[in-house]
């Protein structure tokens, strides 16, 4: 067994895997070998077979990519135009997530500041934001566009984004009015800031008869076709 090599090799990766009961395909409970992705792309590395070679090449490619990317901070923008053009986004949707990082960035760069740890506490804050000018949670959100793990971000529409920022301008700017430190004070400028993104989002509805928040989703190529590219 290949673990088994590696493991009397030394293998560090291997030495980082860990067993969990996981369902199989007879239904019941078994132990498995299990690893983040990390550790998984170091066994990758370590796998001595002709058959391991293309994912080798992604990955000293990636690498190199990202090294670039450290020399250059420019390259990491177009990299992810592109990725984004390959995931079938439309120009007029690029533009909306690359000109709106701003806000969500100095927001956290605010609560970093203002007693908020990075974390948990970020995303208490986030999901406040979200559920009150959404009137659904993060997670629920998620749901709703069958996604699990994923971005949310990447999966909204124009108008979800626009709102989703619409939510975190005012809640940075009366948290600075009030110099809100700490998650009490941070908390209620969360609330006051979505429920001003909720009234406008309600006002469109209204006028429109279409919901902003909606299954509407964006899913990617197949990794073959991101490996080919």
């Amino acid at each position: 067994m290949l673990k088994n090599r590696l493991a009397k090799e030394g293998s560090e990766p291997v030495t980082n895997c860990n067993r969990l009961k996981m369902r199989a395909d007879d239904g019941k409970m078994r132990e498995t070998d299990v690893a983040s992705p990390e550790v998984l792309l170091r066994l990758v590395q370590s796998v001595p077979s002709p058959k391991a070679e293309p994912i080798k090449l992604w990955l000293a490619k990636v690498g190199y990519e990202r090294m670039q990317e450290l020399a250059e901070p420019a390259l990491s923008i177009d990299r992810a135009r592109e990725t984004w053009q390959k995931h079938g986004r439309s120009e007029k949707w690029i533009q909306q997530p690359m000109t709106g990082q701003e806000t969500p960035n100095k927001l956290t760069d605010y609560w970093s500041a203002h007693d908020i740890k990075q974390g948990q506490e970020f995303a208490i804050l986030t999901n406040i934001i979200h559920e009150e000018w959404a009137d659904v949670s993060v997670q629920e959100h998620k749901s709703l566009k069958g996604r699990k793990t994923q971005n949310l971000r990447d999966h909204m529409s124009e108008a979800e984004l626009i709102f989703t920022a619409l939510a975190e301008l005012p809640t940075r700017q009366i948290a600075e009015r009030v110099e809100a430190t700490g998650m009490p004070e941070n908390r209620g400028a969360a609330i006051r800031g979505g429920g001003i993104a909720k009234r406008a989002r309600l006002e469109l509805e209204e006028q429109t008869g279409q919901p902003v928040v909606t299954p509407r989703n964006f899913l990617p190529p197949t990794p073959a076709r991101l490996l080919d590219s």
